[in-house]
């Protein structure tokens, strides 16, 4: 089951790693929301997208962008959903920066610099670059491998991470998979909690 992608409250996507606050930079983009917001969805849109959903914890305009002239959240990260000319979904997300016109920049950069390659010729690399950018399915719930409850203390989900290691190491009866399934939960929730 996929996650129902809105505007607004940030929907993002499953499967990307989340950088936390404290590693989160100031930028040295000089441009306004308004620039930001509106150069992203030009270049989705000379890139052949439809259906583009800019999703951010910015509250909306009454065609779905995110307003200008908002106070910051908490969360500054920007998700761009749409599906390009093959009816393929893409999404480019960015929490990088520690404001959210800064990750709509970064975004909207990202998806110029990913055009710049094919007006250059180099289609089979486009789409090559642009795989990494396929809305993916959802991965397994790394919680529920873990069988803990969504923002779990840290020293919670080391101590369950060393239970089940100790269960389900292969020198302990367990397999590799089994094991590789767990390590793969432990990193992503220690992600969230850091």
């Amino acid at each position: 089951m996929t996650t129902p992608i809105e505007a607004c409250p940030l929907t993002w996507p499953e499967g990307w790693p989340r950088r936390p606050d404290h590693r989160r930079e100031s930028s040295r983009y000089e441009v306004t929301f308004l620039k930001a917001r509106d150069h992203l969805v030009r270049q989705i849109e000379l890139a052949g997208g439809r259906h583009v959903v800019i999703s951010t914890n910015v509250p909306l305009r009454r065609d779905g962008l995110p307003l200008a002239n908002m106070s910051e959240p908490k969360d500054p990260g920007v998700a761009a959903y749409w599906t390009d000319r093959k009816n393929k979904p893409r999404v480019i997300a960015c929490d990088h920066w520690r404001k959210v016109r800064d990750n709509l920049r970064a975004v909207g950069l990202t998806v110029e610099a990913l055009r710049s390659i094919e007006r250059a010729g180099a289609t089979e690399l486009l789409e090559r670059a642009f795989s990494g950018f396929a809305a993916l399915p959802p991965p397994a719930d790394h919680w529920g491998i873990l069988g803990l409850e969504r923002g779990a203390s840290r020293s919670a989900v080391t101590q369950r991470y060393h239970e089940l290691a100790g269960r389900n190491h292969p020198d302990k009866g367990g397999s590799n998979e089994q094991m590789a399934r767990i390590n793969a939960a432990y990193r992503q929730a220690i992600q969230e909690v850091a």
